[in-house]
């Protein structure tokens, strides 16, 4: 069952799930606006950068994990939740911003290999994205509860079935509905009261090869 696990989380990216979006016309090459309350995009050049750079400081000086879904933009703010569209094939991920970057080639941001896995961008290496901005972080995010997302899928079946396997493990493990302009989410978190709690729990199901993210606030 474990085993089950790994895999179908580490296919899914464990903090996104793959989309099939009907795509936007892009456009051209736009610079991110944030607008209090509304959503903010940008279409460009996405890269992503994977094992030469697993276990290296980001910008914010946490470790980069390959497996996590995380991405560097050279302006958006640190824990900004982005939903990054490939405009070739309408496949989409859910990011966090960590890093810095991208910084050569007219790039507007670069992914995990978690994140570019999602997009099917991997053999390609680059691809022609939308960026919408799905949340800003929040300027009480160090009072926030935190909690580590073991997975993010489109349905609630597909949910329960990992809150059920990991039930037994983590009692407090649940079931969060995130609602974006195109689609509901069912994200399944477990709650830890500290980030060190959180760290420890993400640890454990890292030795069992489950990609994980690690939330502060909702």
């Amino acid at each position: 069952m474990r085993s089950n696990l790994s895999s179908s989380l580490r296919a899914a990216g464990a903090a996104a799930a793959v989309l099939g979006l009907a795509v936007l016309c892009g456009g051209c090459r736009t610079a991110p606006s944030l607008t209090p309350g509304g959503f903010a995009f940008q279409t460009g050049i996405a890269s992503w950068y994977g094992p030469g750079f697993h276990g290296r400081a980001t910008s914010t000086r946490e470790p980069y994990d390959m497996y996590d879904a995380t991405a560097a933009h050279n302006t958006l703010p640190f824990g900004t939740q982005v939903l990054v569209t490939n405009l070739d094939n309408g496949k989409s991920a859910i990011v966090r911003i960590n890093d810095r970057g991208p910084f050569s080639g007219g790039r507007i941001i670069d992914l995990s290999y978690s994140a570019a896995y999602l997009l099917d961008m991997i053999g390609p290496g680059t691809a022609q994205v939308r960026l919408d901005i799905l949340k800003k972080p929040s300027s009480s995010a160090r009072t926030s509860a935190v909690s580590v997302q073991v997975g993010a899928f489109t349905t609630m079946e597909r949910a329960q079935a990992v809150v059920e396997t990991l039930a037994l493990e983590f009692p407090r493990v649940r079931v969060a509905k995130y609602s974006t302009p195109e689609r509901d989410y069912y994200r399944v978190r477990i709650p830890a009261g500290t980030r060190r709690e959180a760290v420890e729990i993400a640890s454990r199901l890292a030795e069992r090869g489950i990609p994980v993210v690690i939330f502060e606030g909702d």
